[in-house]
């Protein structure tokens, strides 16, 4: 099956990070940092890998921190230049988006993520788009969007990335209701946002990674409430399962973590941080030594 190249990617940016307060009263939280690198940035490194060109942020208030963080700095560009710091500046250039690259479109209400990915419409025009949720951060040797993108090249239509979660965690997720499993690669016969253990198809959920086909956004020009009241995106890609492409899902290869809430937040931390060749050895021996002292103290 030949595919369109999925050059676009849209990112929904606009929550207002809650669960963060207060560091997020001032800060996005895609701001925050892993070790020493925003969320944002893994996001838009892994769809760099998997051959995105055109990168679009659906932002609202309080979000110039986020725009300003894509941005040359000259001052500190030149102030790294004198010092001979070639390291550091090597650094910064992943982080400076080309002129043009990189679109900003306000998301002014707040009605869900389905909402979000219909206010980015315009700039996605007619072809298959990456929607990235930058909460979930995914240690993968292959980056997930990546193995989204070779597998999509197969199947078509649309694609979301899928793993096993606890039955008593469904109500927290998409999920998929199976009508075809090749292992890697299913084939999904509906979609269910957020049921009750006992009323979910399976326990295969839905995270943060999507490829898209511009039918989606039609489905959305509807505006459907569905779960807790707002347009959800799960409920216009189900749409769409029953088309000659489908709706398939990829069980990825890696790890995800859900730095939407704090302890996911700090198991990222911890294991990105033991995962550094330059911090890993001491930070462990810094673990180590930390649990000793409470054992020792219980």
């Amino acid at each position: 099956m030949r595919t369109k190249k999925i050059t676009k990617a849209v990112f929904p940016v606009a929550g207002l990070g809650t669960r963060f307060l207060p560091a997020t009263k001032s800060i996005p939280k895609e701001i925050m940092t892993l070790v020493d690198r925003p969320l944002i940035q893994y996001a838009i490194d892994e769809a760099r890998a998997a051959g995105i060109k055109e990168f679009i942020f659906v932002t609202a208030r309080g979000k110039s921190a986020l725009e300003d963080y894509f941005d040359h700095a000259p001052e500190l560009e030149s102030e790294l230049r004198k010092k001979g710091k070639t390291e550091l500046l090597d650094i910064l250039k992943d982080t400076n988006m080309d002129s043009g690259a990189i679109a900003y479109v306000r998301q002014n209400r707040a009605l869900g993520l389905g909402h979000a990915v219909w206010c980015a419409r315009r700039l996605i025009g007619n072809e298959p788009f990456a929607v990235l949720l930058p909460d979930d951060v995914i240690a993968a040797d292959r980056p997930c969007l990546q193995q989204m993108v070779e597998a999509h090249a197969e199947t078509g239509g649309c694609m979301v990335a899928a793993m096993e979660v606890a039955p008593q965690r469904t109500s927290s997720y998409g999920i998929l209701d199976i009508g075809e499993d090749r292992g890697t690669i299913v084939r999904a016969k509906g979609l269910v946002e957020k049921p009750r253990p006992e009323d979910a198809p399976s326990n295969l959920a839905i995270i943060g990674r999507y490829i898209l086909t511009p039918k989606v956004l039609t489905n959305l020009n509807r505006m459907k409430q569905g779960a807790g009241g707002e347009i959800q995106l799960t409920d216009a890609i189900a749409e769409e399962v029953d088309t000659a492409a489908g709706v398939h899902g990829l069980r990825f290869r890696g790890h995800r973590y859900d730095c939407g809430s704090k302890i996911g937040f700090l198991q990222a931390t911890v294991a990105f941080g033991l995962s550094r060749p330059d911090l890993g050895a001491e930070f462990e021996s810094f673990l180590h030594e930390l649990m000793a002292t409470q054992k020792a103290a219980q």
